[in-house]
């Protein structure tokens, strides 16, 4: 033991194999299927065989838990690191089927040639050519099977292929054999440590770093509990969250026949005709959700600990809390996958004038927001015409002041808690007049929105409240901002970038600001062309005069001051020139400030 926190062991290949074949060792075998390219699996089993080192295994043994009847069940290991290796291992030497990234089943067959004149061209993946040609062995997982008879092999071997001896063969496969006595390096982390301890120890161990999620460890926690059934609610998960980003994944979920007469096969199946990409999921936005609604908390490690059966006053791991813990986990994802629920969160973000994806900044805020949407619906204290609003407000208000930024859970278990504790109205008023004071609205958000981002959260939520507002687009009677957005239309710059560079502003940080964006139909901006706002403006006022079209389809004066007030921008843009560009900045994004905050408050 090296400071009580990991142990280090060697097992042997086929000491591996059989763990994971008696389920002492788990695979994780749908959070990650096989993603290794066949030669991949190729160079592993030529570095076992020349005796080559293949790295180490990381596991992380679950607790020993008390069951009811006094008795322990005794905690599996969880493999956290070196699954690509042991699938390639029961791909290659057992003869197992493996799952690829689209869940297909399949064989990966590693051919050998024992009479190769070069040591590097041993091995090969199988194709046709290795089957026709004498000299390979087709599937080297036949020499591994335990009826396997390398005298009579041997034999055989030497009757197709003259140039070599009996002995010879034997003494190679003798060798090939011996993979499965090659020594793996297994580090075993203690069940005492915490996810934060493991994640540390992982990265310092892995080569390349990779940082593990605190839902990774929830979903191989789930992987390893068949008792109570964590494995099944694993595929739920997964294939719910591969159904949202592709919903022709249909076609792959119905092939897993198991878990067709499952009743949650029914219940996701809807997927399979939604298309929206507002809210796609992944599985950590799942479990988030669901863990916050169930359980009332905001940590997602602690769910690591519960479903280890972790009693947080006594530190003891007790059965009981292992099943309570399943059934509220369970609950929350029925709740999440839930068809109705599910349609309308989407259609209250879209309500809100978020019409695309590309809106959206921050997925922790679009999960609490499907939280509390969840907990909304189960609470009597807020009338339910009033539900999808108050989400509504809450999102737009999370989003403007980064609220799940920079500590997201610290924030979303304080929110939690206090909702609990006060009631969300009375909470969520607090908060209001705490976060979105006057100042807010006239220092803090035109100061955010001095920015070159057009991802930003303020200007993001400046299109939301023009598409709230039915907004036209700048210059454009009848085409909508929303309209743009959707056929992914660009941002292009109300003072040209041509024009400003041309006059000394050459800068990005300075002709890229956002206050310099409209969302501009392409033939209006083709019109444009690199003039000063004053000369173009004055094409648009003659327009206005003779109603013929040059820029846009603006024809009256009055329908001219409705677009600009539609778009933020300040009318005195009609006779600015370069030297007016500061002022210009300045003023709309006091208008765009004031824009958002009458979407908001009209919300």
């Amino acid at each position: 033991m090296i400071g009580e926190k990991f142990t280090l062991m060697q097992y042997s290949v086929e000491a591996i194999l059989g763990l994971i074949d008696a389920k002492q060792f788990v695979i994780p075998e749908i959070q990650r299927p096989f993603v290794w390219k066949r030669s991949q699996v190729r160079d592993l089993i030529d570095s076992l065989y020349n005796g080559y080192p293949t790295g180490y295994i990381i596991t992380w043994k679950n607790p020993d838990v008390k069951t009811k009847d006094g008795s322990v069940a005794n905690g599996k290991h969880v493999l956290i690191d070196g699954q690509q290796r042991i699938t390639a291992l029961m791909a290659a030497i057992s003869g197992e089927e493996v799952l690829d990234e689209d869940f297909n089943k399949g064989r990966i067959k590693i051919a050998f040639n024992p009479m190769a004149d070069d040591p590097t061209k041993q091995f090969a993946v199988q194709d046709a050519s290795h089957l026709r040609d004498k000299k390979w062995i087709p599937d080297i997982s036949e020499v591994f099977r335990t009826d396997f008879d390398a005298f009579n092999f041997s034999i055989n071997y030497c009757n197709d292929n003259p140039d070599i001896k009996p002995n010879e063969v034997n003494n190679i496969l003798t060798k090939l054999r011996g993979i499965a006595n090659r020594q793996i390096g297994v580090i075993e982390l203690d069940h005492s440590l915490d996810i934060d301890e493991v994640t540390e120890i992982f990265i310092r161990i892995n080569s390349k770093g990779t940082a593990l999620s605190q839902s990774d460890f929830v979903m191989s926690k789930m992987a390893s509990d068949t008792a109570h059934g964590g494995n099944l609610l694993r595929k739920v998960v997964d294939y719910f969250c591969h159904l949202a980003v592709k919903p022709d994944f249909i076609s792959q979920v119905e092939k897993d026949a198991e878990f067709a007469m499952t009743p949650y096969a029914q219940k996701i199946k809807w997927l399979s005709n939604d298309y929206d990409d507002i809210y796609d999921p992944d599985y950590g936005d799942m479990l988030r959700v669901s863990f916050m609604y169930s359980f009332n908390r905001g940590k997602l490690a602690d769910l690591v600990s519960l479903l280890s059966g972790r009693d947080f006053e006594t530190r003891e791991f007790r059965e009981d809390i292992v099943d309570d813990s399943y059934q509220k986990l369970s609950a929350g994802i029925q709740k999440f996958i839930n068809e109705y629920n599910f349609s309308q969160f989407v259609l209250a973000i879209r309500g809100a004038g978020y019409k695309s994806s590309k809106m959206l900044n921050s997925q922790m805020t679009l999960d609490f927001a499907y939280m509390l949407f969840l907990k909304l619906m189960d609470d009597d204290s807020v009338p339910q015409a009033q539900e999808k609003r108050y989400v509504q407000k809450w999102f737009v208000l999370s989003t403007l002041t980064g609220r799940y930024v920079g500590s997201p859970e610290s924030v979303m278990s304080r929110d939690i808690r206090s909702i609990q504790e006060k009631g969300f109205l009375p909470y969520f008023n607090e908060i209001e007049a705490s976060v979105l004071p006057d100042t807010f609205w006239s220092v803090t958000l035109p100061q955010n929105l001095e920015t070159t981002s057009v991802n930003s959260p303020a200007f993001n939520t400046f299109l939301a409240a023009q598409d709230y507002l039915k907004s036209n687009s700048f210059l454009q009677r009848g085409t909508m901002v929303t309209d743009l957005i959707a056929i992914s239309g660009d941002v292009h710059h109300i003072f040209p970038k041509a024009y400003l560079r041309k006059n000394g502003i050459d800068t990005k940080g300075r002709y890229n600001q956002v206050a310099n964006f409209t969302y501009l139909d392409t033939q209006v901006n083709k019109a444009i062309g690199d003039e000063a706002p004053d000369v173009y403006f004055g094409r648009i006022r003659k327009q206005c005069e003779t109603h013929e079209l040059e820029i846009g389809n603006i024809s009256t004066i009055e329908e001219l001051r409705q677009n600009l007030k539609e778009n933020a921008v300040p009318e005195e843009v009609l006779n600015m020139t370069v030297s007016d560009y500061d002022t210009f900045l300045q003023r709309r994004r006091i208008l765009m400030a004031n824009m958002i905050e009458r979407y908001y408050k009209s919300l």
